[in-house]
């Protein structure tokens, strides 16, 4: 996607088929024909998923030198772990928070919170289930799936909002980061656990990805959090598949006519043909095209809402 077909996307809110970008005005170039042989299978192992994921998103990175390490940080009376990823240079960088799926700091996870840093951020994904398992991460299989979501019945939104709050203290007073607005970034259950997020006052920019039951529960029990709107001042962007089975479309319907009741600045994204988990590029679920277009959104929010140097 060139640069002037970006621009126009990021200024409608329009919905991606499986196979061509649709505009009520434009049909955006398809893939290049290296990246549509025939022999690519989009569901094969990671290497060719890699191979599409890097093709859109690492051409452009800022920062290809990175350091990452495992911290520990402070959330109320507890240390939570976490996965650190920090640009080359002195910086200073703006803060963003990643927020794992169920299936805890993964692979996956540790590999979005580096292509962040690359973005030039200092990048932080804090182990959210912490309190009731250590080193917890696992696979996308049936057993995982039962296990992660064990889990996360088990969390509160209280403590949850301690941990990335915890993020954001630990990260302010390091020496390479800036002062100013913090994102926030979560996929499936961390989707959820960002648009709680949003709510903090540090948080100016939030990318939720399909986070399934913000219009009917809240974790640990209480009010739904889409009832939490109104205390949201920065920019919000949903993500969520057409096909997803877990969050009806009647369930994003809400959560957009609640963003637009109470004024909040957002974009809400639907993909067609897309399901549960269609950024991941580890399950079954993934949508490469879609992934694309949404990392592209994602970075464009950043930019805007995030100051960098």
């Amino acid at each position: 996607m060139g640069a002037t077909e970006r621009q126009l996307a990021s200024q409608s809110n329009w919905r991606l088929t499986s196979k061509q970008c649709h505009l009520s005005k434009i049909n955006l170039l398809p893939l290049p024909l290296p990246l549509r042989s025939p022999n690519l299978n989009l569901l094969s192992p990671s290497p060719c998923r890699n191979l599409i994921r890097d093709a859109h998103t690492q051409t452009m990175t800022r920062y290809s030198d990175i350091r990452t390490s495992k911290v520990q940080v402070r959330s109320g009376e507890v240390q939570v772990p976490a996965y650190l990823a920090e640009p080359s240079g002195a910086g200073p960088f703006p803060v963003v928070v990643v927020i794992q799926e169920i299936f805890g700091v993964n692979d996956h996870i540790r590999d979005v919170t580096e292509r962040v840093a690359r973005e030039g951020y200092v990048a932080i994904a804090p182990a959210i289930y912490h309190r009731q398992v250590a080193n917890f991460e696992v696979g996308y299989g049936p057993a995982d799936v039962e296990l992660g979501r064990q889990y996360k019945v088990a969390t509160k939104a209280d403590e949850l909002l301690n941990d990335v709050q915890g993020c954001i203290n630990y990260t302010q007073v390091m020496a390479n980061t800036q002062s100013g607005g913090v994102g926030c970034i979560g996929f499936c259950f961390g989707g959820h656990v960002a648009y709680l997020a949003a709510t903090l006052p540090e948080v100016t920019a939030t990318a939720s990805f399909y986070g399934g039951g913000i219009a009917t529960l809240t974790p640990g029990g209480g009010a739904p959090t889409i009832t939490l709107t109104p205390q949201i001042k920065g920019v919000l962007y949903g993500f969520f598949g057409q096909a997803d089975p877990l969050i009806p479309n009647e369930q994003v319907d809400e959560i957009e006519a609640m963003l637009k009741a109470h004024q909040v600045t957002h974009q809400i994204f639907r993909y067609d043909g897309a399901g549960h988990g269609f950024f991941c590029d580890r399950r079954e679920s993934y949508q490469a095209e879609a992934a694309a277009d949404a990392w592209a959104k994602v970075k464009q929010l950043f930019v805007e809402n995030l100051s960098t140097n």
